[in-house]
């Protein structure tokens, strides 16, 4: 099993085969309009600019489970990253990522990309903890999305190769996606 075999549903309600980027880098990411991660959009739009003409595709998830930051419909989410970061990458309609209703795409990708545990280390990753803690103890156990911005790297054969946390900075990961794409 891979990506592949997954569907998702677009904004306006049309049903996508995630099959259709069969041959292309993913970058699969839950998303939050009212998230102190929410800045990250412009450099997930950088990355997706830079590397689009050689095979990127970026695919945006909102997802309203970490304390109510993505509140309104698919479209308000969709219409804020187009109107605030210049978001061009697909935002599809919202998930949930955990839980009794999580989409089964994120179930595989979490089973697929197992959790790392928090580098305390770093001060974000640690605050992070900290804020899953107080307000979503749940979340910090197992492999479940800790929060919002987690990010799935997938090659072009549809396997799941690296999970990055809501801490890690897309550019950070550049060169991972240039080696994916060759």
């Amino acid at each position: 099993m891979n990506i592949f075999n997954f569907k998702a549903e677009k904004t306006n309600g049309d049903i996508v085969s995630l099959e259709s980027y069969k041959g292309k880098v993913l970058l699969i990411v839950n998303t939050a309009s009212k998230c102190a991660f929410t800045p990250q959009f412009e450099d997930l739009q950088k990355l997706y600019l830079a590397y689009k003409e050689a095979g990127l595709e970026i695919l945006g998830f909102p997802c309203n489970q970490f304390g109510g930051q993505e509140p309104g419909t698919s479209e308000d989410a969709s219409s804020f990253c187009r109107l605030n970061y210049g978001v061009t990458f697909p935002i599809f309609s919202k998930i949930d990522v955990n839980g009794e209703n999580e989409a089964p795409l994120f179930q595989f990708l979490k089973e697929a990309a197992p959790f790392r545990g928090f580098d305390e280390s770093n001060i974000s990753e640690k605050l992070l903890k900290l804020m899953i803690s107080d307000k979503n103890p749940e979340f910090l156990l197992g492999d479940s999305i800790k929060w919002n911005f987690t990010k799935f790297l997938i090659d072009q054969k549809g396997n799941v190769i690296k999970r990055f946390e809501p801490s890690d900075e897309p550019v950070s990961f550049a060169k991972e996606i240039e080696k994916l794409l060759g």
